[in-house]
């Protein structure tokens, strides 16, 4: 059998859904050296074409749910996905984060309960913790975004805390079980995070962007700031009105997947240089320029120069 005649409707598939299907132990490993099928987890599958086309977060995403279904038929339940795996099925975005699977249930499991690469955390969530997302149990997105903080440093849980508020987020419920939380290990990074919490950041890289310059002591900007121009409305992400600098995050993926165009770009850079000629000064920002950090301080200080004369 090959992968032309692997079950139709279904991307992904069980051992014995497939042995129903008619695929023997050997078809199943020919597949998978041919690359057919991948094998995502001891005794489960997914379609090899399919699979080639997912990015790498739909993967991550992918992998929680080939947990699930590969532990349909042995797993007692009783737990629900949680960390960074609540996260991953909340489509939030996460920045140098694991990639094992994380629950938590009430008891301690066994190290071979829930297979390898599995992180079984033991707390007794409230029901206000529990929700469903895509069909499969996990945290509630305040809970998601506490136990993600309490593993991560100030900058991961910044994106993190900035992309949740940005969905909806209760941040002032967020801040009140931060500080019944005193004393844990990562707490320290939440509260900073929490600080730090802009639900008008509309990337990773923009909340990358106000960290680094709060950390590095410039003056604090104005978030998707609008002003006009002969050619239009100009949204910038960070602006200095009074100094007349704008700073913009370029590469930037957003939260809601949002591509611009050719069009769009071409229509941006238009009224870039209208407010240019209105005595705007920009600052263009990679990623690369978060990481070279003397760099950037400068780029800023000497932008605002230059406004201050213009």
């Amino acid at each position: 059998m090959d992968s032309r005649i692997l079950p139709a409707h279904a991307q992904m598939w069980r051992t014995e859904q497939l042995a129903a299907a008619g695929f023997t132990s050997r078809s199943i490993g020919r597949l998978v050296q041919e690359g057919g099928l991948v094998r995502l987890r001891r005794g489960c599958y997914v379609r090899g074409d399919w699979w080639g086309t997912l990015h790498p977060d739909a993967r991550a995403r992918v992998m929680v749910h080939a947990h699930s279904h590969g532990t349909l038929t042995t797993s007692a339940g009783g737990f629900v996905y949680s960390h960074t795996s609540a996260a991953r099925l909340r489509k939030l975005t996460l920045w140098r984060a694991d990639v094992r699977i994380h629950l938590t249930q009430e008891t301690t499991p066994s190290v071979f309960t829930h297979g390898a690469g599995v992180v079984a955390h033991t707390r007794k969530l409230i029901p206000e913790d529990k929700s469903f997302v895509a069909g499969l149990p996990c945290t509630s997105l305040e809970r998601t975004v506490i136990d993600c903080s309490l593993m991560f440093n100030v900058r991961q849980a910044l994106i993190l805390v900035d992309h949740a508020s940005h969905l909806g987020a209760d941040l002032a419920a967020l801040r009140r079980r931060c500080a019944a939380l005193s004393g844990r290990n990562g707490v320290v990074a939440l509260r900073r995070a929490l600080e730090l919490a802009d639900p008008l950041c509309e990337s990773a890289g923009e909340s990358l962007t106000r960290e680094l310059l709060v950390r590095l002591n410039i003056e604090a900007p104005e978030s998707q700031f609008e002003v006009d121009s002969p050619t239009g409305r100009h949204r910038m992400d960070f602006a200095w009105p009074k100094r007349k600098v704008a700073l913009e995050f370029d590469g930037k993926t957003k939260y809601f997947d949002y591509r611009p165009t050719e069009e769009v770009l071409f229509q941006e850079r238009r009224r870039e240089k209208a407010l240019m000629e209105m005595g705007w000064v920009f600052i263009r920002v990679e990623w690369k320029h978060l990481f070279r950090e003397t760099e950037f301080k400068y780029r800023v200080l000497r932008a605002f120069e230059r406004g201050a004369q213009g």
